[in-house]
């Protein structure tokens, strides 16, 4: 089972721009290691400050882009992992693992596969019988 685990922040845009100390960078690196020793980590990213990214919404049809930062958004997601485990316990059980600071909190979400949706779905879904690579760089 693939499960997504989220990183999100509650601090204010121009803390997080500022980046992590080294001593944080360093604690993350360890809890990456691990995930990657243990075979369970498929891809991990850390993500840009959101005055750096855009947000489309979508009213009667009519698409709108609004360049950050959004002065609505309380939380940040800072970065992801997806991970390959068992079970939610034992992808609960890895995010407990990371270093927290008690500014920020972990979402762990399971990636929804093909195999969940009713048959006429998966009929409707299916594009190639190949998948497209899910995380590359370009």
């Amino acid at each position: 089972m693939r499960f997504m685990l989220f990183m999100t922040l509650t601090i204010p845009d121009e803390e997080y721009e500022k980046g992590p100390s080294v001593e944080e960078v360093e604690a993350m690196m360890k809890f990456n290691e691990e995930l990657t020793q243990a075979g369970v980590l498929l891809a991990l990213d850390g993500l840009h400050p959101p005055a750096a990214g855009a947000r489309i919404t979508s009213q009667g049809g009519r698409k709108t882009v609004t360049d950050g930062p959004f002065t609505e958004a309380k939380e940040l997601v800072g970065g992801y992992w997806v991970i390959d485990v068992k079970s939610k316990a034992e992808a609960v059980e890895w995010a407990l693992r990371c270093p927290l600071d008690d500014q920020s909190f972990i979402e762990v979400r399971q990636v929804q596969e093909l195999s969940d949706f009713p048959e006429d779905i998966q009929e409707a879904a299916q594009l190639s019988q190949e998948p497209p690579e899910q995380t590359s760089a370009r």
